[in-house]
């Protein structure tokens, strides 16, 4: 594997991902990102403005839970792909960024219930871990593309590198579209 390789986005994009838009549009943003981690919750905030401002970006979302620094990480991402299979992921998504100094399991049942979903179910779900091979699944991911902690981020397939505040990153955006 050459350095290049440790830049580029080397797992592509599936129907197995979290997405928002449309994949065909001209400039794709790949998140790998941990639901504890501020500066996860910090890059949240821009994409969602950046989201406001670029009508035809394509915004992936990737696990990637840090546990080893992050206690609460892991389970916060089997909530959201609890979530997933009752159709909310995105809406399980900003919660947990929202409130991402309070993802203990009675907060996870807590918005799984504020979105209306079948908790029985959403219990089952994660204590069963039924939703880990996916979530590790993510994370193998990065790991192949070179990320080694969260957040990264790639832009149409490669690693963004420059500062994260909104001009550099919608520069980037803007660059890569045309």
């Amino acid at each position: 594997m050459s350095l290049g390789d440790y830049n580029r986005l080397l797992v592509p994009i599936s129907e197995q991902d979290h997405i928002q838009g449309l994949v065909s549009t001209s400039v794709t943003l790949v998140q790998y990102g941990d639901y504890q981690c501020s500066t996860c919750g910090e890059t949240h905030q821009l994409i969602k403005a950046i989201q406001q401002q670029v009508n035809d970006l394509c915004f992936v979302f990737r696990h990637f839970p840090q546990p080893q620094i992050h206690f609460y990480a892991q389970r916060a991402a089997e909530a959201a792909q609890a979530a997933a299979t009752q159709g909310q992921f995105w809406q399980m998504h900003d919660i947990l960024f929202t409130h991402q100094q309070a993802l203990g399991n009675g907060d996870l049942v807590e918005y799984a219930n504020n979105l209306g979903l079948d908790i029985p179910q959403f219990l089952q779900d994660i204590s069963s871990q039924i939703h880990i091979a996916r979530i590790n699944q993510d994370i193998k991911s990065g790991l192949h593309s070179g990320v080694t902690a969260a957040p990264a981020l790639f832009i149409n397939g490669i690693r963004y590198t420059s500062r994260w505040n909104i001009e550099q990153l919608m520069a980037a955006i803007v660059t890569a579209s045309h």
